[in-house]
């Protein structure tokens, strides 16, 4: 089987390749990893990547969210019973709220925190009065700070209490907050006055200012932290039990019990990373008690430098590299499906025991795209590796084998090694007087060529047999290699009595086309065919730019031989002794002699298979031989006159050897 060109070789081997292929590989999966991580790491300065790490940060942060601290502050709801029990249409007066700030301080509250903002005089100034009495420096009051951005201008514009109401030592804190890209209010407000900032200095607390933009750790949905309405507040002796709000700080601020939904939206309402499993907002005033809490507790997510991130894209980029370092299959698939979880967790426990944040976004996409890239070079391989296959054996293999090759071509063995084989050998007998006499019509004598080795060939394929060669009108085949054949020495001699019958079909052919044209009749085809079972060598043989994948070894030359011998012997087939103990359960075989073969000091017995051959024909053949072999046969042996009748199959046989012995 000639094959002008090593790739095809390469190309053949297994999907997880060797030498050069493996280098070459392994350059190219060195040469993916820094070219991911600069790839990713210029992705990860975009808007769109950073809403992908503030979304995985969403996800993360609600996996497994720490419960409120026991001593968090309580939240005073403006809420729908509080609505129905006050009476009174919003805003209400200012007295009602100084009577609420008497009511926290006398039951123990040691701070207080209105999210309310009193900018501007009520309509009475009693009612100012009042408020302004009740509050203190246990007090902490809201105010905003809003910047508006034009194309001529950005104005600033800060809202705060009436001075009024601070003059008795109450502090002003600023209660907004900062919205991302996405609409969702993630992080510490960097306000040095922050409402929770200033609440927690008031209730004796050293709040942990973050040292540059710092994540919200959130507690749970909306409603998580303990919460009691605006008129139980008004009366807590009557709704509350005994020292329920001592010493603890309190929140005011609206707070519906059916907390909204993004679609519906609400006043001083926010969506946070809860959101993403509720679907409901949360209050303005829960979220001040949510940063409250991140600032007394130290409980606020750090982001990650730049160079955190580069180096998770990194690390994420090596340990692809190393899952796919030798090849992608079903063992890479079960790594990632280990180590993305793996990753994720990483972050995780990175986040809520070290406080930092580093999306997974970086390293798993990093992993994912390494793997996918090298899966697909693989797989871009693998197709090339199956068509060439394809290629350099679809004239030497039947389809279904070349299939087999191409699905599995760990299957196909090219470096070389030893096999028992069942080889052929079939050559054309008188073929140079035919050549002589088409000497001047070379497009015949092809086309005769052609339509000899093409029925000849086809039977070998689809006996599951390898065309090793053509040699003019000689054909070499062999079973059991490149895959496995289990009943090669039958296959193969049931092959060449199928090539026999074929010579018959195309003798009748050829003479029926002479006739038809009127010339005279052809010499009729005759072919003798030699074949042997044994170990031999296979493989690629050759030169490193033109090979050959073909078979070596003493029983190649031994089936060659009988292949030559099996016109001195008066038949077309010659078989070997182990080709023939193959075949005996299934076809009578009749040992013929024993020849000497070059290189071999010992006898090999040669047979010929007589298909509907007589047992006791067989039995009186094989008596016939032992005479041979005694030197007690005489030409004038009556066997020289029984057998031929009996044995058609081998009348030439008996006519040559009756010659010999006179």
């Amino acid at each position: 089987m000639a094959v002008t060109e090593a790739k095809v070789l390469k190309a053949a081997r297994a999907p997880d390749v060797t030498g050069g292929d493996q280098r070459r590989r392994r350059l190219g999966l060195l040469l993916l990893v820094p070219l991911t991580v600069l790839l990713l790491a210029l992705a990860a300065l975009t808007p769109p990547w950073r809403l992908i790490e503030l979304r995985s940060y969403d996800f993360l942060s609600t996996l497994s969210a720490p419960n409120p601290p026991a001593d968090g502050p309580v939240v005073v709801a403006i809420d729908e019973p509080s609505m129905s029990e006050v009476a009174a249409q919003w805003p209400w007066p200012r007295a009602l709220h100084a009577r609420l700030v008497t009511a926290l301080r006398a039951a123990g509250a040691k701070a207080i925190g209105l999210d309310i903002i009193f900018a501007e005089p009520s309509s009475d100034p009693v009612n100012d009065a009042a408020l302004a009495a009740a509050l203190g420096p246990d007090v902490v009051l809201a105010g905003d700070e809003t910047t508006i951005r034009s194309p001529q201008a950005d104005q600033f514009i800060r809202t705060e209490p009436l001075p009024a109401l601070v003059s008795s030592g109450a502090k002003i804190g600023i209660a907004s907050v900062q919205i991302s890209a996405d609409g969702v209010l993630r992080h510490i407000p960097s306000f040095e006055d922050g409402f929770a900032r200033r609440l927690a200095e008031v209730a004796g607390r050293t709040p942990t200012v973050p040292d540059g933009p710092a994540l919200i750790q959130t507690f749970g949905p909306p409603r998580t932290y303990q919460t009691i309405s605006y008129y139980q507040a008004l009366e807590p002796a009557l709704f509350l039990p005994p020292g329920f709000l001592k010493d603890r700080v309190v929140m005011v601020g609206l707070s519906l019990q059916n907390a909204p939904t993004i679609d519906a939206g609400g006043a001083d309402t926010f969506v946070t990373a809860d959101t993403i499993h509720t679907g409901r907002l949360t209050a303005g005033v829960e979220v001040q008690a949510t940063i409250y809490d991140n600032l007394a507790n130290r409980l606020f997510i750090t982001e990650g430098t730049r160079a955190t991130v580069i180096l998770s894209i990194l690390f994420g980029a090596l340990l692809a590299a190393l899952v796919v370092f030798r090849a992608t299959g079903w063992q890479s698939t079960a790594l990632t499906i280990l180590f993305l979880p793996l990753m994720v967790a990483g972050c995780l426990a990175l986040m809520r025991l070290g406080g930092v944040f580093v999306s997974p976004a970086g390293p798993v996409g990093a992993y994912l795209l390494v793997v996918g890239a090298q899966s697909g070079l693989d797989f871009a391989a693998e197709r090339r590796r199956r068509r060439d296959i394809t290629a350099a054996f679809a004239s030497y293999l039947s389809p279904a084998v070349v299939a087999q090759l191409a699905a599995d071509p760990t299957r196909l063995k090219l470096g070389g090694e030893r096999r028992t084989l069942s080889v052929l050998f079939g050559d054309v007998r008188g073929f140079t007087t035919i050549s002589e006499t088409l000497k001047d019509d070379p497009e015949q004598l092809t086309t005769l060529i052609n339509r000899l080795l093409t029925p000849l060939s086809e039977i070998v394929l689809s006996s599951g047999g390898t065309i090793d060669k053509y040699i003019g009108d000689c054909i070499m085949a062999f079973w059991n290699a490149p895959l496995d054949v289990p009943d090669h020495g039958r296959r193969a001699v049931n092959a060449a009595l199928a090539m026999l019958d074929a010579i018959e079909v195309l003798n009748a052919e050829l003479l029926a086309e002479a006739e038809a044209a009127g010339r005279a009749a052809p010499p009729a085809l005759k072919i003798g065919i030699g074949i042997n079972t044994g170990e031999c060598v296979v493989g690629n043989m050759g030169s490193a730019r033109r090979f050959d994948y073909s078979v070596l070894g003493d029983s190649v030359n031994l089936a060659s031989r009988l292949e030559g011998e099996s016109k001195n012997y008066g038949v077309p087939l010659l078989i070997g002794a182990s080709t023939a103990e193959a075949v005996r359960d299934r076809l009578p075989v009749a040992e013929l002699d024993s020849i000497k073969v070059k290189g071999r000091t010992i006898l090999s017995p040669v047979f010929t298979v007589l298909p509907g051959a007589d047992p006791s024909a067989l039995d009186a053949h094989a008596a016939f031989l032992a005479r041979k072999y005694d030197e007690g046969l005489a030409a004038d042996d009556p066997a020289f006159i029984e057998l031929p009748a009996r044995l058609p199959g081998l009348s030439r046989y008996y006519s040559l050897v009756r010659d010999r012995l006179r």
